[in-house]
């Protein structure tokens, strides 16, 4: 009786156990599920009276803080009416300082005192092709943390390898990459400002990622 009790607590426990790891397991995996949605950041891009048109971007989950940070800036219109202060025609497009809203053009690209940074999430598989959307930061070796609000977008055809690795790519560019070489054609001065503000107003819109695929032809 002892032994064949014993046994059958033994069993009891073992499939509690298992059923406990099964269920543990589920939740794990409903918790890491992918989403169905997405948010689909919209920049109306223009320059003095004249719209250059519309870039539409998703950012990536494999870099949730960047992703967090720029989606809440985006949502709480941080970002309208900064401009892109810093344009290299066959290189990349740079935007998103506050400095960028005010009257003296001479401290664009510098921050504000106090400014937070990100730690970087410097992932091999998201690299710098064209259209990728990147986090601007101070010099440094790669690892260095990244500017809470500046970014760029890769203008180049070819992408900007070089930087694979050394700054965190954290977004893509779903629909507007012609109004990124708009802006990179602007003409600008010796510090590769345009001579006339080239402004952004910014929108986020939750959408499937179906129908993301399908307006955009976005494969996730």
């Amino acid at each position: 009786m002892i032994r064949s009790f014993r046994f059958s607590g033994l069993l009891a426990a073992a499939l509690w156990l298992g059923a406990a790891a099964a269920s543990a397991q589920e939740a794990k995996t409903k918790k890491t599920k992918p989403s169905k949605k997405d948010e689909v950041v919209t920049l109306h891009v223009t320059q003095g009276s004249t719209t250059l048109g519309d870039i539409r971007l998703v950012t990536y989950e494999q870099t949730p803080l960047h992703r967090a940070n720029f989606l809440q800036k985006a949502k709480s219109g941080f970002y309208n009416g900064t401009t892109f202060h810093r344009v290299i025609p066959g290189f990349m497009v740079q935007g998103g300082d506050a400095n960028s809203k005010d009257s003296d053009p001479s401290n664009d690209g510098m921050g504000q005192p106090g400014d937070p940074t990100i730690p970087a999430e410097l992932r091999p598989e998201l690299t710098h092709k064209a259209g990728a959307v990147a986090a601007a930061r101070m010099g440094g070796p790669p690892g260095t943390p990244s500017s809470s609000s500046q970014f760029y977008i890769v203008q180049n055809p070819n992408g900007t390898p070089h930087l694979n690795g050394g700054y965190t790519v954290f977004g893509q560019v779903i629909q507007g990459q012609d109004v990124v070489d708009k802006i990179a054609k602007a003409p600008r001065n010796e510090m590769d400002r345009p001579n006339e503000a080239i402004k952004m107003d910014v929108k986020v819109q939750k959408l499937s990622k179906k129908k993301i695929a399908k307006l955009y032809g976005y494969q996730y």
